[in-house]
């Protein structure tokens, strides 16, 4: 895979790593200095003018992330109450176009190719065979998968789960990428059957945060809408790429800082996206300079961050102790947090020199941005999945909203914790009961309507079921709209 991130300038001094196409057809060069402009309006349009054709495309392009039209498949990013009419990026758009390119794989494809074949080649390579439009079975005693009726698909699977000693060793997987409506059937399928065992793309990406947000402030998702950004007088974008992996978000950071906002990224990668925004929407972005998002980058060590916001949060303290009921939000703090003191102690002796070592930056970039915080009214911190995989990931993001809490940055507009949670419907499932440890509330519930007796007890998720998978105790696996998490 390759991103096109503008042709951008290379500083005055930078070495140039050009070294030419490998085998797989990629390139190495200097990093970009800028993102998306006219570059960014042709990569999205190419493909799908080649496609789709023209008509296709503009019927399509124009109707995605539209009230009256269809979410985007590849990526969270909200839409804004007034939508432009091309409300999309070159993600979505090339999203879209291998959604509906009329490139599919023909029943003859898998007698040419043995799996043992296929596993040797490039996810790039298989990707470009096309779309799978009938079902497909692979035999036991056989290195071919073969093209099968869809009655012949539900009567293998049926026949497996008739099979099973138990219901729990089956395991239900669901992709974000199921719909509300498939989902929540989905999801009564399985219970109906005898499990919770209901794991889903979540648990790969943002189980974490769902776990943090959850301890600390009772509900796992963003406190945030999308206005808000506007409002906000700093916003904090940790672990994520926004130009790469959700560039709507773009746009979102240029109204915040055309709106006076501050800007600081904090990444081991200083991504040309948040170096200068093209706006190809824009005259600004097709003719001029575009707009420098970020006013300040932290490159931290891979792990890093927690100890980051914990220096940041002393600062914060200290500031308090100098000026006393000049730095904290008090009436907040007093009505809606506990464990203010226990925090503090915890910090009171946090060492600068492991701070340091931990994150890779100076003191004075921490000082810098302590500084931004305590100067800002309304602060906003948004993160993925770069602070969501580590092993430290949940006490990470607790920090976040202990950050948050310490000045009321919770709660109000232009303030709070915005993770950024994936493809478009993962917590739209999470709703529809896709989960394995769904409250008893939900599961009344269904025995009410349904006039059934769910099970209660909870099932595997994702993790759970790998390595039950690995130890013979999950026996068959059923996965709905897609196996893996998001990019």
């Amino acid at each position: 895979m390759s991103v096109d991130q503008g042709e951008g300038t290379v500083p005055a001094g930078a070495p140039n790593h050009d070294v030419g196409a490998d085998d797989d057809g990629l390139t190495v060069g200097a990093p970009k200095t800028w993102a998306a402009g006219v570059p960014g309006i042709l990569h999205a349009l190419d493909p799908s003018l080649k496609g789709m054709g023209p008509a296709r495309t503009a019927k399509l392009l124009l109707r995605m992330n539209h009230q009256h039209g269809f979410d985007c498949m590849s990526c969270a990013w909200p839409d804004p109450d007034r939508r432009k009419a091309a409300e999309f990026c070159e993600n979505g758009a090339k999203a879209v176009n291998w959604e509906a390119t009329p490139l599919t794989v023909d029943k003859g494809f898998w007698g040419e190719h043995s799996v043992t074949e296929l596993a040797r080649q490039s996810e790039y390579w298989l990707g470009q065979q096309g779309r799978l439009v009938d079902p497909v079975y692979k035999a036991a005693d056989s290195d071919h998968y073969a093209p099968v009726s869809w009655e012949q698909a539900f009567r293998i699977l049926g026949e497996h789960l008739a099979d099973l000693d138990s219901p729990d060793h089956a395991s239900f997987y669901t992709s974000g990428r199921t719909s509300n409506e498939a989902a929540f059937a989905y999801q009564l399928f399985a219970r109906a059957f005898g499990t919770n065992n209901l794991p889903d793309c979540s648990n790969m990406c943002h189980e974490s945060t769902g776990a943090a947000l959850g301890e600390t402030i009772g509900v796992g998702k963003a406190t945030v809408l999308y206005d808000d950004f506007a409002q906000a007088d700093l916003i904090i974008i940790m672990g994520q790429n926004p130009g790469t992996n959700h560039p709507r978000m773009l746009t979102a950071l240029e109204e915040a800082k055309h709106a006076g906002a501050s800007i600081v990224a904090v990444n081991p990668l200083p991504e040309a996206g948040l170096l200068r925004y093209k706006n190809p929407q824009t005259p600004r972005g097709i003719v001029g300079r575009g707009t420098a998002l970020a006013d300040q980058f932290l490159q931290v060590r891979l792990g890093g961050d927690m100890a980051l916001l914990q220096a940041v949060s002393k600062r914060v303290l200290d500031a308090e102790a100098r000026h006393p009921g000049a730095v904290l939000d008090h009436d907040f703090l007093d009505t809606h947090t506990t464990g203010l003191d226990a925090f503090a102690a915890s910090l009171a002796d946090l060492d600068e020199a492991e701070v340091l070592a931990a994150t890779g930056v100076t003191s004075a970039e921490i000082d810098e941005l302590a500084d931004r915080y305590l100067t800002a009214q309304r602060v906003i911190i948004t993160w993925a999945m770069g602070l969501t995989q580590h092993k430290k990931a949940v006490p990470t993001i607790k920090e976040i909203i202990n950050l948050l809490l310490l000045r009321g940055n919770i709660g109000r507009p232009g303030a709070g914790a915005s993770p950024i949670r994936g493809h478009s419907n993962v917590q739209g499932d999470r709703t529809m009961g896709i989960w394995e440890q769904m409250p008893d509330t939900f599961l009344d519930a269904l025995d009410a309507e349904f006039g059934m007796s769910v099970p209660r007890a909870h099932g595997l998720d994702a993790v759970g079921t790998i390595d039950a998978m690995r130890q013979g105790r999950i026996r068959t696996l059923v996965a709905l709209g897609g196996t893996s998490s998001p990019p």
